[in-house]
């Protein structure tokens, strides 16, 4: 059995094929950038291309994780979002089944993301909760997800579906790196609203652990959640980040509904500090239910969110050293808000 990781080379796809390597299966990276460790299998190549996926040489033996996605991380244009996501993470993922259906391959996880439900109407959210996204990342997330699903209807693909919230660690900065650099610099840490929401995330860590739970089981459908247990409050978690980093940040409350619309203006004129999807409902408690895939799946959580967000904290501290743009303090812009980062 072979494992192929699209997005291989990327912050959940690194940590999976070391996890996989190490029980010792037969993975191969599928990625436009080279993986960190030299002595991977690597195949150079597009998830959009379909004479590169050929060069995997797809069968029925083989297993695809699927995480190659367009994201938030760099750069995004500022109008066609919707096709500047989809064409990647719709119409690649509309690719590589094609190429699944043609080798015989027939096992797939897909890695989607919480953005497709939108604003939630219950929390926690279940899995069965409507898919509204608000944006063009959930959109195009959504896209894949339907295509993942007519492909296992029409032609019995098994499919495992994963739907994550932030996921963070070391390793991963993304929009974290402003508050940060707050943080760091005993700068004003400000909030959009009063932080009485809580605050979601999943460890790359327990990312992974999933994935391999699924492999081990015969790759349930779900769709499943995947989020902490029991997260705290927006002020909570950043109070602790605080404390443990030695900090005396002050957190100041914002009215949300203002700085959200201060926010989609800068938006729209191109001076872009955060995505809609990012802080449109970042003043809501929105948490996952991950109640059917504990019991699916035989899978809990075994990372803290205050863990986790302190663990990518201390990796900024070390990058600091390395990277001297990350010691510059943020504007008093650098708003922090409770939000899913699109993941790899």
């Amino acid at each position: 059995m072979r494992h192929i990781v699209t997005g291989g080379s990327g912050f959940v796809g690194s940590r999976l094929v070391a996890a996989l390597r190490e029980r010792g299966d037969h993975v191969v990276v599928y990625d436009l950038a080279a993986p960190a460790a030299a002595d991977t299998e690597w195949i150079a190549g597009d998830i959009r291309s379909p004479a590169e996926l050929a060069r995997l040489g797809l069968g029925p033996e083989d297993v695809v994780h699927h995480l190659a996605a367009r994201q938030f991380h760099g750069p995004v244009p500022r109008r066609g979002r919707d096709g500047w996501f989809s064409e990647v993470n719709a119409g690649g993922t509309a690719t590589l089944l094609a190429a699944m259906r043609s080798g015989g391959a027939n096992r797939i996880i897909y890695f989607s993301t919480d953005m497709t439900y939108g604003p939630p109407s219950v929390s926690p959210v279940p899995p069965s909760h409507p898919q509204m996204p608000i944006g063009p990342y959930g959109r195009s997330k959504l896209r894949a997800e339907r295509l993942i699903g007519a492909a296992a209807t029409d032609s019995g693909l098994q499919a495992t579906i994963f739907r994550p919230r932030l996921i963070a660690g070391s390793g991963r900065l993304g929009i974290l790196a402003r508050l940060f650099s707050l943080i760091a610099h005993n700068l004003p840490v400000p909030m959009i609203g009063a932080g009485t929401n809580r605050y979601q995330m999943i460890a790359v860590e327990d990312c992974v652990a999933a994935a391999l739970k699924a492999v081990d089981q015969g790759f349930p459908a779900g769709p499943f959640n995947l989020g902490s247990e029991s997260p705290p409050t927006v002020r909570a978690l950043l109070a602790d980040l605080i404390q443990r980093a030695g900090s005396f940040s002050p957190l100041i409350p914002t009215p949300a509904r203002a700085v959200q619309a201060v926010l989609g203006t800068l938006d729209r004129l191109g001076l872009t500090l955060l995505y809609p999807e990012q802080f449109a409902i970042a003043n809501c408690d929105s948490l996952l239910d991950t109640a059917t895939t504990e019991t699916a799946l035989g899978w809990r959580p075994a990372r803290r969110d205050q863990d986790i967000v302190f663990d990518a904290y201390r990796h900024f501290q070390a990058l600091r050293t390395l990277k001297p743009s990350l010691a510059r303090p943020e504007s008093s812009n650098g708003v922090v808000i409770s939000e899913q980062s699109p993941h790899r």
